[in-house]
């Protein structure tokens, strides 16, 4: 599931080898596994590959210890391997035809794409929705087709020539766009490049990965653009990886199917990542790095399953040291997403030989990864709080085993007090914590409602002092007054308008207050807003303060910050500037709580984990704080900092628990 090496590349291209033009062509350096492993050891006939009898040549070749091929398992060739061909959407036949011809077949789908055609490509992990990335009337009617309004598309291309043509491509960059998994790197944008508006309306950056099958090669080589890459699915639901699902989910979406017949067994998206401080880290783990295990540090004494929780639902198998984290299975809010999930666990169960004897789960008991943990039969639940086991992930990954002052900013999660937690500050180890911080919790009229319309959350601070109406009018003014009554009933009675500490609906909040976004298109929209707005431009800080409540917490007041943020905007300051001085009050007032905490308590090791700390800005900004105070940091790297991770730390917690009943 990684890259095509360059020994294949160069065998592609030349019209005197034997597999010129071939779209399968492996060695043992490249070529797919966990897509095509059925079971374990790694051999032919464990893998979909045994559908194809290798000619006299190819067997030679695999039995010939001196060869490059030498037990390359899904070595074949144009005479004895998978085939590639044409097909209308509403056609039903999963074989090749007859009359397959691998070269004309891929001249019909670049001609469709030159022209504005949406094309469905069976790809290495499942099918991508591929368009012309130039063309800005192709990707409206694609994203039109697939209802994803404004979530920014990946674009694919040849080489990193082609990446530097359309954004800003550094020493770090490059090394993560050519590593063997072929990730999405999320790269700053060129303002005058010729990617459509629509590929990521509104943001600084673009989502870019190179070419890694010898199949995108020769189809971005036929269509000599960049190309559109995004899962072939509808918005929310699973990736398409049969051809049966495909023609079934996708034929209206798609104007042709560019099919293979050979079988997909593990269904995977791309990956994501992006670039930091000169540091490298997941947005989305999947096709590449799943299922590589991740190091327990304190070794399991009974196999665990964690489950994660219900948004970038992934989970973990446990045995002994080893945590294998499945790839990003998509939000559990839908029968797709739920088959799919228990799907994957009962392929990870058999392939790593892990029966659960131990299920770990979050607090929520309503997310439909608890229900699944509830379900089980095993011997013992352990729950875990969802901010912990953000903090938990980061502890794991770098085997750490003392006390941590964690910084948990997220949305939301359960808290153990019955309200909704999403910005901690915790006193924790691997299997314990103590809420020693918080920001300062604010009623969300809605409940859930409020991650897509960032208006609620600036209406709850509203609530908190009088007179900061008039003062949030930029948010206010333009909502339908039907609704801001209701939402306004609602904080009042205290009907569904649950009381939050969270850092993510503080980013909607001021992204509300700035006018930058009042309704948000996805899910972390006003974020993504604010921080590309932000860049990387100096400010200074506006006021955030601190204090210490009736429980004897700390407690982060934004209401001063979010006050100074609609002064600034009627007086006229840059929107730019106050999305910068966002960023740096939050960074600069989190350091200061997480220095004090590390002084009382004797601790000199800080962890940062939670959705929030995918802003780049904002990570870097705490980080450099702290590390200049002579703290040790430790964040993301392995795996990523929202719910992806969560499964992990949920693992982590469970073996910690089991050690101490030992």
């Amino acid at each position: 599931d990684v890259a095509m090496c360059d020994a294949c590349a160069r065998e592609l291209f030349d019209p005197g080898d034997r597999r010129f033009g071939y779209p399968f062509i492996t060695c043992t350096d490249c070529g797919p596994r966990y897509t095509v492993i059925e079971s374990l050891p790694y051999d032919r006939e464990r893998t979909t590959m045994r559908a194809f009898t290798q000619c006299p040549d190819c067997a030679r070749e695999y039995r010939s210890p001196g060869d490059r091929r030498y037990h390359s398992e899904t070595n074949s060739c144009p005479r004895c391997g998978p085939h590639l061909w044409i097909a209308q959407p509403g056609e039903r036949n999963e074989a090749a035809p007859p009359d397959a011809d691998t070269s004309h077949a891929l001249q019909l789908a670049a001609a469709l794409l030159r022209g504005g055609g949406i094309l469905a490509v069976r790809g290495v992990g499942g099918f991508h929705l591929a368009v012309d990335a130039t063309n800005d009337d192709a990707v409206r009617r694609l994203r039109e087709r697939k209802r994803r309004d404004a979530k920014p598309l990946a674009v694919m291309v040849r080489s990193l020539r082609d990446a530097r043509a359309i954004a800003a491509v550094g020493p770090c960059e490059a090394e993560r766009l050519l590593q063997r998994e072929r990730p999405i790197v999320l790269l700053d944008a060129r303002e005058r490049s010729a990617i459509a508006p629509s590929v990521a309306p509104g943001l600084a950056t673009l989502g870019v990965m190179l070419a890694y099958s010898p199949l995108h090669h020769l189809l971005l080589a036929a269509v000599d653009r960049a190309l559109v890459m995004t899962s072939g699915n509808r918005s929310e639901e699973p990736i398409a990886a049969s051809i049966p699902d495909a023609i079934e989910r996708l034929s209206d979406i798609a104007d042709l199917f560019l099919l293979h017949d050979r079988e997909i067994v593990s269904a995977v998206d791309d990956s994501v990542t992006r670039i930091g401080g000169g540091a490298p880290a997941f947005v989305r783990r999947a096709r590449g790095f799943a299922p590589t295990s991740i190091g327990l540090p304190r070794a399991a004494t009974a196999p665990i399953l964690a489950v994660g929780g219900q948004l970038k639902s992934t989970f973990t198998l446990a045995a002994g040291d080893d945590a294998f984290v499945s790839p990003h299975l998509g939000d559990l809010d839908s029968l797709e997403t739920l088959q799919h999930f228990r799907a994957t666990l009962d392929r990870y169960s058999r392939l790593f030989r892990i029966v659960p004897q131990v299920v770990a789960r979050d607090l929520h008991a309503g997310y439909l990864s608890s229900r699944i943990a509830d379900e089980m039969d095993v011997a013992q639940r352990i729950t875990v709080q969802h901010h912990h086991a953000h903090i938990a992930a980061v502890l794991g990954e770098h085997q750490y085993q003392g006390q941590v002052i964690g910084v948990s900013y997220d949305g939301t999660g359960a808290g153990d007090d019955g309200t909704a937690w999403g910005a901690e500050l915790f006193v924790a180890d691997q299997g314990r914590y103590e809420r020693v911080g918080h920001l300062r919790p604010v009623p969300l009229p809605g409940g859930d409602l409020a991650v897509r319309t960032p208006w609620r959350s600036a209406l709850g601070y509203c609530s908190l002092e009088s007179g900061l109406a008039v003062m949030f009018s930029s948010a206010l003014n333009r909502v339908p007054e039907g609704e801001r009554m209701a939402a306004e009933l609602q904080i009042r009675r205290r009907v569904n308008a649950p009381l939050a500490s969270s850092m993510g609906r503080l980013f909607d909040a001021a992204a509300a207050v700035l006018g930058v976004c009042r309704v948000a298109r996805f899910e972390g929209d006003a974020a993504m807003r604010l921080e590309a707005l932000a860049g990387t431009r100096a400010a200074k800080p506006l006021p955030f303060p601190a204090r210490i409540n009736d429980a004897g917490r700390l407690e982060l007041d934004p209401v001063p910050l979010l006050v100074a943020l609609a002064l600034g905007l009627r007086r006229g300051t840059p929107l730019a500037d106050l999305a910068a001085a966002f960023h740096e009050s939050i960074a600069v007032a989190t350091a200061a709580v997480v220095m004090e905490l590390c002084t009382e308590r004797g601790i000199t090791t800080a962890a940062l984990g939670g959705g929030v700390f995918q802003n780049v800005r904002l990570m870097q900004s705490l980080s450099t704080r702290l590390e200049d105070a002579g703290l040790r940091v430790l964040r993301p790297i392995a795996l990523p900092a929202n719910d992806g991770g969560l499964s992990y730390g949920q693992a982590v917690v469970a073996a910690a628990v089991l050690d101490a009943h030992q």
